[in-house]
């Protein structure tokens, strides 16, 4: 003879579901991850990208931005890429330094990746998103590495981006880097400009500088 049992169902309340990562409602699902290139010229076909660096950010309890961690890499140039001297005298760069320790570009791009991809599950986001100062260049570049480099999975939404320079222009009137990080209080070194890892982290302390600056308006304008 079968014996039913009957089970006591217990309504689910707000506090045993568990709360969504800030990040994962703040963007649209995305996770801004701030990106710099250095390359060996402007075309992404044929230039060859020469360092990358990404910064990966945090978000606190009231929704403020911060640098979490910075992600960097030398890149050796791809087998035939253009190399033009104009675009090295001016980022100062050695390709063929033997003290570079550059690594190929999918073994540089994977360095990238791997921890963003982390950042992106942790915080539940869908996926990363590249802010940059006129991230076009950057976006474009990063595109034609990792087609070249075969990678299927790439983090990055393939086009959409965050622009800085826009940022800037709309809330400090600047839109070159060094003038509009000024503006914004944060200091600036000529000597150490031009490395990815340098214009990164500045990038990402303007972004966060903007960011914050708007969720206090905000604050401020709703508590009013």
């Amino acid at each position: 003879m079968a014996v039913l049992i009957a089970v006591e169902k217990k309504p689910v309340t707000a506090a045993m579901v568990p709360e969504k990562p800030l990040f994962s409602q703040r963007f649209r699902g995305y996770l801004p991850v701030i990106v710099d290139i250095e390359t060996s010229g402007f075309d992404p076909a044929r230039n060859a990208l020469l360092e990358i660096a990404a910064v990966i950010p945090e978000m606190d309890s009231s929704g403020r931005l911060s640098i979490l961690e910075t992600h960097s890499s030398h890149v050796n140039p791809f087998p035939g890429a253009r190399i033009d001297q104009s675009a090295l005298d001016f980022n100062k760069i050695d390709p063929y330094h033997p003290f570079r320790m550059a690594l190929d570009e999918k073994d540089a791009l994977m360095k990238i990746f791997h921890p963003i991809r982390a950042a992106v599950k942790r915080n539940g986001c869908t996926r990363a998103i590249l802010v940059g100062h006129n991230p076009a260049f950057d976006i474009g570049f990063l595109n034609a590495a990792v087609a070249r480099a075969g990678i299927k999975k790439n983090p990055f939404h393939p086009f959409s981006t965050f622009d800085t320079a826009t940022l800037s222009g709309l809330v400090y009137g600047q839109t070159v880097l060094a003038k509009a990080a000024v503006a914004a209080g944060l200091e600036w070194s000529n000597r150490e400009a031009h490395s990815a890892a340098y214009d990164a982290e500045q990038t990402a302390r303007l972004f966060c500088t903007i960011v914050n600056r708007w969720e206090e308006l905000a604050s401020a304008a709703s508590a009013g």
